[in-house]
This record gives C-alpha cells, structure tokens and sequence, in this order.
C-alpha cells in the first residue's frame, strides 16, 4: 500500500467517524448542535483559504497556515489519527495555536468578517485561538 492510498483510508475512516458523531448528536435529540458541528469543519477550511489571501495577515503568518494545512492533509500525523481521542486532539491543538498566530497578527475583525459560519461556531473559534481580550470582543 502506497501513501496516497494510506491517506486516503485514513481520510475515509475520519469521515466515518465525523459522521458518527454528528449522527449520534442528532439521534439524542440536539439537531440544531448536530448541523452545528456538521458545518464547523466546512467552515474552518473556508476561513484558512479565505485567510491565506488576506493582505493584512504577514506572510509568514501565510506560510505557517499553509504549513499547517499540508500537516492536516498528511496521512500521517505527531499522534496517528486511529488513536481515539488522542489522535484528533494533536490536530486541534495546531489549528488552534496557528490560528492564535494568525489572530494576534490580523486581529479578531479579520477572522470575524471571514468566518462563514454562524456565530456560536465563531465565539467557540475565538475562544480557542485568541487571547482572552479578542474573545470578550465577539458580539
């Protein structure tokens, strides 16, 4: 088996899984947190294409959201993906800090007029990636 046949397994498995838990989210009842999280991921990938050509972000700061979006499209990871919890945790970790990078240096403004998601999804990514300051600022 080659790599690209590696990852486009481990692809397919963090589909299934993704899906997984979106299901179980709605089969309990939380449908409106089930398309919530459905789109979360949808909506990250929209914000780091949508940030990589903005020209108020450093572009170095571009560079290291390139390199953190080549780091999540390996099929091969710090802690591998098939370890549960651990696996996807390492890889929310790095979207987390770049985003910091990226926030510290373009401002919440920008990933807010960027952000196509809904705002509960916005405040969480806020949160996440800013200094508190940034994530007492989302309306």
């Amino acid at each position: 088996m080659n790599l690209w046949q590696s990852g486009l397994i481990a692809l397919g498995a963090l589909a299934l899984a993704y899906t997984g838990l979106v299901s179980f989210i709605a089969l309990i009842g939380r449908g409106a947190n089930a398309r919530a999280l459905a789109r979360f991921v949808p909506d990250c990938v929209v914000l780091f294409r949508r940030l990589l050509s903005e020209p108020g972000i450093p572009r170095w700061r571009r560079l290291l959201l390139l390199a953190m979006i080549a780091y999540l499209a390996m099929p091969f990871d710090l802690i591998p993906d098939f370890i549960p919890i651990a696996g996807q945790l390492d890889d929310a970790i790095i979207v987390a800090l770049v985003l910091r990078a990226v926030l510290r240096a373009a401002g919440a403004e920008v990933i807010r007029q960027h952000w196509p998601g809904p705002t509960a999804s916005l405040d969480i990514v806020l949160r996440l990636s800013g200094p508190p300051s940034a994530a007492a600022q989302v309306p």
